[in-house]
Parts: structure tokens; C-alpha cells; sequence
């Protein structure tokens, strides 16, 4: 993996790069950058996987995360979550030429990542760098990352129960919205992209 080659492209793009050997180096990189910020979350494996929604409420930062909330609450809290001072997600896909890719259902966390706090922290491990176009970059994740998606939040789509993309008709698919960032948008004013040298989420 040309992981200097990444790193400078996604630093030319204007995202604040690091390279962390492992998981645990990764959490404590996020957890230094949040530091006391009020975080708003992405629905995101990667993150869970990290276990940082409970080190961060642990210490006392105030958190917002769908994931951790009733079902009729869900929507206000992933509204709560885009005025946090912070945004943490991970990403389905990362080009080697820097640019960061996105697919999502319902939208909260592109809109975090693209209209949301002004610090954002986008981790990604060494699974999700795609040495190719965009093309592979959606086809990756739509064979990775919808069909699990799917059947994780129990919705009745043909990847759900194939495990296959069939590009279907219909607004439950985990598709709706793909989201290429080239570089960070201006209301983002540090865009922090910590790459994981092993593999981590979807």
C-alpha cells in the first residue's frame, strides 16, 4: 500500500491526513483531536468497532448518535448531531488520488460531512482505499457495504437478501445518495482523515 502517495494527495486536497498503525492507535488520535467538543455521529461500523460513543461519553463529551437512540427519536437526534462541534464518521471509500466517497440511505451522514460541524474526523481503515477510479469506488462499496448495511437494519432489499446490488426501485435501498468530496467544503475548517493500517468496518 503507497501510503505516502495517499496521505500527500489527500493533504494537496486540503484534508488533514495521519496514518495510525492499528485501532487503538486510531481511537486515541480521534479522542485527542474531539477533545472536549460536543460530537455529532455517522452511522458507521468503523466507529462502533472503536468503541468511541462510550469513551467519549465517558469523559463527558456530549454525544449524539442515532445508533444509541429510540426509534422515534432517531431523526431528531441525527438533526442534533449536524449542530455539534464536532462530526465523527468513517467513509465507505477513499480514492488513492485523495478524493473521499460516500453512499448513503437516508443522508445524515453525507450532510454531516458536506454541511455539518466545522471539525469533522473521518476514519478509515486500510479495507476501504480503492487503487482505481470512481467507478470501483461505487462498486466496492455497493458490493462491501450496501448489502450488510441492508440486512443490519432489516430492510427488505434485493442486496439484503442476495447480497447483490441489483440497483433496485425503491426508497429503502441503501443507495439513495452518493456524495464525492474532491476537497472539504468551506464550512468544514479542519477535515481530519485518520487511515488505519489494518481493515476496519465495511
Amino acid at each position: 500500500m503507497d501510503y505516502d502517495r495517499l496521505l500527500d494527495n489527500l493533504k494537496h486536497r486540503g484534508f488533514l491526513p495521519q496514518l495510525l498503525p492499528n485501532a487503538a492507535a486510531a481511537r486515541q488520535a480521534a479522542l485527542d483531536i474531539l477533545g472536549t467538543r460536543s460530537v455529532g455521529f455517522g452511522g458507521s461500523a468503523t466507529v462502533r468497532q472503536l468503541g468511541l460513543y462510550e469513551a467519549l461519553q465517558a469523559r463527558g463529551n456530549q454525544v449524539w448518535w442515532h445508533w444509541h437512540a429510540p426509534k422515534e427519536d432517531k431523526i431528531p437526534v441525527e438533526r442534533a448531531a449536524q449542530a455539534a462541534e464536532a462530526f465523527l464518521t468513517s467513509s465507505n471509500a477513499v480514492l488513492m488520488d485523495g478524493r473521499i466517497v460516500n453512499i448513503d440511505g437516508t443522508g445524515n451522514r453525507v450532510a454531516g460531512l458536506i454541511f455539518g460541524p466545522p471539525v469533522v474526523v473521518v476514519i478509515v481503515g486500510r479495507n476501504k482505499i480503492v487503487d482505481g477510479g470512481l467507478d470501483e469506488a461505487v462498486a466496492r462499496i455497493r458490493r462491501e457495504c450496501c448489502p450488510e448495511n441492508a440486512r443490519r437494519l432489516g430492510l427488505d432489499t434485493p442486496c439484503a437478501r442476495t447480497g447483490q446490488c441489483a440497483d433496485c426501485r425503491t426508497r429503502a435501498r441503501m443507495c439513495n445518495v452518493v456524495a464525492i468530496h474532491e476537497y472539504p467544503t468551506r464550512v468544514a475548517q479542519a477535515f481530519h482523515v485518520l487511515v488505519v493500517d489494518e481493515p476496519l468496518g465495511l
